[in-house]
């Protein structure tokens, strides 16, 4: 589209059913009708949705999913900075939530284009929603890695965390997901697996983490999101043998030492010096050859 007024377009970033078709925003449609650009996740979903709403896209449809991301990126841009609305729609839910559009976006507000949104369905808040975990604070840890050894690294970084946790999960790995965070938050956390929402199958299945990791174990299918309790917020009383495995924990896990042992003693409500004596009150024992042969290196 050429740029006539000399100004530069906008891009829109709209959100999408996760499920129920009927939750599409009505501002959705008329985007999708307008637009010059339309940027999909999958064209072929998106001609499903324009159907399923009694729409046609009038613009240019142009694919943008993980593996062109950064070649379209450009593309889309220079559309921008020529006054085109493009508009960005993923398979469902918000564009840049675990799914392609950070790129754009980012790419966008360097060159001083609008960017703005339609909003829309959200699994991770549809998900807190229904868990019945506290929701005052919370934060989104998106896919964890499909490495074993990565996957328990991530959440020993989050074992810690006091907010209630958001993660999104494939059916397929969701009992091994669920018994490394039962081995790493601990098998009595409370969590809920909320799978398939606002779909014909939705179901929410609430419990402790090992009762979940048992009731997966059986196999799941479907689009998962689940949501963990945070850790207590009460002050824990540690000795210092704990104090220092928690600090082994997080460095194990890739923190530096300095600030494995601030978080240490941030959830166990010490002053750092506490748990940095630990440590090297561990450190010398090790060097002198302790008797149980504990220490840290």
């Amino acid at each position: 589209m050429a740029d006539v007024t000399g100004t530069t377009g906008t891009l829109v970033l709209a959100g999408t059913p996760i499920g129920d078709v009927a939750d599409a925003p009505p501002r959705l449609a008329a985007e999708l009708e307008t637009a010059d650009v339309v940027a999909a996740e999958d064209t072929r979903r998106l001609r499903r949705l324009t159907q399923a709403l009694g729409i046609h896209t009038t613009g240019r449809v142009v694919s943008y999913f993980e593996g062109n991301e950064s070649a379209r990126t450009p593309e889309l841009v220079e559309a921008l900075m020529g006054g085109a609305r493009v508009l960005l729609v993923t398979d469902a839910g918000m564009p840049s939530v675990s799914d392609p559009g950070y790129r754009l976006v980012a790419a966008a507000v360097e060159k001083d284009i609008k960017v703005t949104a339609v909003p829309g369905p959200s699994a991770v808040l549809t998900a807190l929603a229904l868990s019945g975990l506290p929701v005052d604070r919370f934060c989104f840890e998106g896919f964890l890695p499909r490495k074993t050894g990565e996957r328990l690294g991530r959440l020993r970084e989050v074992a810690d965390e006091r907010r209630t946790m958001v993660f999104f999960e494939a059916p397929h790995r969701l009992d091994d997901t669920l018994a490394a965070m039962a081995e790493v938050f601990g098998s009595d956390r409370r969590a809920a697996v909320c799978r398939e929402l606002t779909k014909t199958y939705e179901e929410v299945k609430r419990g402790p983490l090992g009762d979940l990791a048992v009731w997966a174990a059986e196999g799941v299918r479907g689009e998962i999101t689940v949501v963990v309790e945070g850790a207590a917020e009460s002050v824990e009383e540690l000795d210092a043998a704990e104090l220092v495995r928690r600090v082994q924990v997080r460095e194990e896990a890739g923190e530096r030492r300095k600030e494995a042992i601030a978080a240490v003693a941030a959830a166990a409500g010490l002053p750092k010096r506490d748990v940095f004596d630990a440590v090297v009150a561990a450190k010398n024992a090790a060097r002198t050859g302790p008797a149980d042969g504990k220490g840290l290196s």
